[in-house]
């Protein structure tokens, strides 16, 4: 059985320090804020700096490369502890605002490599959510924290199995931006803004691109109509805001309604080709229901729209909801200006969109698809990589690795 410590007693874990305005420098010192940092751990740079006597001062909460930060106080405590990045070399020497939460081996026992995958693993992020407070996370709390200590040979292997594990993630996550940056070009040049003939084309609303029916255009059940006790382990598929949030259509988490709730809800079925919006939670993500789809209906939290086909293929329908800058900043206009808030029924009826011809559309469908190939090519068996390396986190730190 692997020995555990308290973090603290291996380990410094502090906060940073935020300057006050009288204290900020148009140059100088580098000073590293939330902002400066990707939601991938990518650096973006930095725009705040201190003069030479703050950063002496506060020399203690100077950043050292491998150092593992984590947002320890923000406006939305669901983002508290959520993010976390190593620090590079490029953020070595500035100083961490006080966002930033620091943590840093302290002791030959711990080895640093081993204490950011350490953090890395979903039961530790699990542990230190529980630990938020409000919308703080404070340094005695997680220095309190329980740290599986293996021998530093052992934490060395359990990190290097770890790292290409984590590679392979990334590997999958930067070609998922790729192919992502690759489908936006496709379409604001093709179907979009940027083809020369935009201008010609009608504008029609997304209502008269649905079919010419009632209901074509619809959400729900609301209210006691669908309650999360009468699911059931298999029956009738529910779709929800997990089947789309990836703006494409993907099983998650499976819900299901008995054959005879379902006779109540028929309404709310989702037919192959149905474009499907999320309207609550995280909102204006969309997919195209698959061909292979079974019976189902949907959650409240998604809006579900029958095209006309005649007039628009759902693949061009799904992207500009989810990614044309005009479509955004029409529910941006009629939101006051926020984005993708309080989305509904009347707003996506309003949304317009300048029609391509089929053949352009069925242009840019092609792309797209040839584009989702290469991204399912490079899967490993056990899909993006994501499964693969929370496996292996978890078995690492109850000892099984």
């Amino acid at each position: 059985m692997t020995e555990s410590v308290p973090l603290g007693e291996v380990a410094s874990v502090f906060n940073g320090k935020t300057p006050a305005k009288s204290e900020k420098r148009a140059e100088g010192h580098p000073v590293l804020k939330i902002k400066n940092v990707g939601s991938n751990g990518d650096f973006g740079g930095f725009e705040s700096f201190v003069d030479s006597d703050f950063a002496e001062r506060h020399a203690k909460k100077s950043i050292r490369e491998n150092d593992v930060l984590v947002l320890n106080a923000a406006h939305n405590a669901d983002y508290v502890g959520s993010k976390m990045f190593q620090a590079s070399k490029q953020v070595e020497g500035a100083i961490a605002t006080g966002e930033w939460l620091l943590a840093r081996s302290s002791s030959e026992r711990l080895s640093q490599e081993y204490l950011w995958h350490w953090f890395q693993a979903p039961q530790t992020r699990f542990q230190i959510r529980n630990r938020v407070k409000g919308i703080h996370l404070y340094p005695r709390d997680v220095a309190e924290l329980p740290i599986p200590l293996p021998p530093r040979e052992i934490q060395t292997r359990i990190a290097t199995i770890l790292d290409k594990a984590d590679a392979i993630r990334r590997r999958h996550v930067r070609l998922v931006e790729i192919k992502n940056q690759f489908a936006r070009s496709a379409y604001v040049h093709t179907v979009g803004h940027l083809n020369p003939s935009h201008g010609d084309w009608e504008p029609y609303t997304i209502e008269a691109l649905s079919e010419d029916r009632k209901g074509a255009i619809r959400s729900g059940p609301f209210g006691s109509a669908l309650r999360h006790g009468e699911f059931v382990d298999e029956g009738i598929a529910v779709l929800g805001i997990d089947n789309a949030v990836q703006n494409k259509f993907a099983w998650a988490e499976r819900r299901f309604i008995t054959a005879s709730k379902y006779e109540e809800l028929r309404r709310y079925t989702v037919f192959p080709g149905d474009v499907i919006i999320t309207i609550m939670g995280t909102t204006g993500r969309s997919a195209v229901v698959p061909h292979d789809i079974p019976e189902s209906i949907t959650t409240k939290h998604l809006a579900t729209i029958t095209c006309n086909k005649e007039l628009i293929h759902p693949e061009v329908l799904s992207f500009a909801i989810h990614s044309d800058p005009l479509i955004i900043r029409q529910i941006k206009s009629f939101n006051k200006g926020a984005i993708m808030d309080g989305l509904n029924l009347g707003i996506i009826r309003k949304l317009e969109i300048n029609l391509p011809p089929m053949a352009e559309q069925l242009r840019f469908v092609a792309m797209l698809q040839k584009a989702r190939a290469i991204e399912a090519k490079s899967q490993t068996p056990d899909g993006s990589g994501e499964d693969l390396f929370e496996s292996l986190s978890q078995r690492a730190f109850r000892g099984e690795l």
